[in-house]
Order: C-alpha cells, then sequence, then structure tokens
C-alpha cells in the first residue's frame, strides 16, 4: 500500500478541483454526486463549505458541509482507495470540524451507511455518537443511515 509521504494541504474546493475530486468519489460511493451537484455547492450555496487535501498538488480527499446558524452537516467525505487509513480522513474531518466552529456552529451531524463500520469508527474516534436511524435513506441501496452527532464543538 503507498504511503503518505509528501507535503499535505487542506484549502477550499474550487470548481477547476472538480475532476480531481469526481475521480475519488466515482470509486468511493455506489451513487457518486455529479459534476453539477459538486459545481452548484461550490459556487452557489451560501451555507455549503467544501475542502479539498492535496498531496504534491494532486487531490486525495476531499469533504463537505452545510453550516446554517448553529449547526453544521456533513456532507461527503472521501480519500482516495490507495490512501485510505493513513489519517487523511481524520484530518479532513478536523478540518471540517475548525472550519465549522469558526462559522459558529456548535454541533455537527451526519449520516453514514450502517453497513460502512470503517466510517463509523472514524466518525467515533472523532468524538461523534449514534443518535438515530433513517430507514431507507439510501435510495440506491434502501439500507439505513445511522445518524451521527458531535455537540460542543469550538474553535480551536
Amino acid at each position: 500500500m503507498p504511503t503518505v509521504d509528501g507535503e499535505l494541504e487542506i484549502g477550499r474546493m474550487r470548481p477547476d478541483d472538480l475532476d480531481q475530486v469526481l475521480a475519488i468519489e466515482q470509486v468511493s460511493f455506489p451513487t457518486p454526486w455529479s459534476r453539477a451537484a459538486y459545481r452548484r455547492e461550490v459556487t452557489e450555496n451560501s451555507y455549503a463549505h467544501y475542502l479539498v487535501m492535496r498531496l504534491e498538488g494532486s487531490i486525495v480527499a476531499y469533504g463537505g458541509m452545510w453550516v446554517v446558524l448553529d449547526e453544521a452537516h456533513i456532507t461527503t467525505l472521501a480519500v482516495t482507495p490507495a490512501l485510505r487509513c493513513q489519517g487523511l480522513g481524520r484530518r479532513v474531518l478536523e478540518a471540517l470540524g475548525e472550519l465549522a466552529a469558526s462559522l459558529g456552529a456548535s454541533r455537527i451531524s451526519l449520516e453514514v451507511r450502517r453497513s460502512n463500520l470503517t466510517a463509523q469508527r472514524l466518525y467515533n474516534r472523532f468524538g461523534f455518537s449514534a443518535c438515530g436511524i433513517r430507514r431507507r435513506y439510501y435510495t440506491d441501496t434502501n439500507e439505513d443511515a445511522l445518524i451521527m452527532v458531535k455537540e460542543g464543538i469550538r474553535p480551536g
């Protein structure tokens, strides 16, 4: 398995990042978001905040959220398959949490497939706890979503 040996940078997602983001999206999710959906999120949605992680100029991870008043909601998080399980998802999640807190959020929520135990472990380590189920949330498979929440986030 390749390892992360270069300089990692996290910054705002831009429209010209979408080719690389969509390449990771295609291999990460059974029903990937479209280019148009990402473009709207990045250019039109004032509640949306998306970050990318670059390794030597190439995007290797990304994540996004909506922040409305004092609540952030994670909409997506993915790491390129070759570099998974090396802490990149955790670093993107930390950056999203820091950004959410700086924007006034005190709580972060998300949904995750009940079958995605790897993601659930990451969210648990980051302080999220399960608080409910959305039945048949994922329309591609009718799989339930586990609702997870982290309370009391703050900058720093």
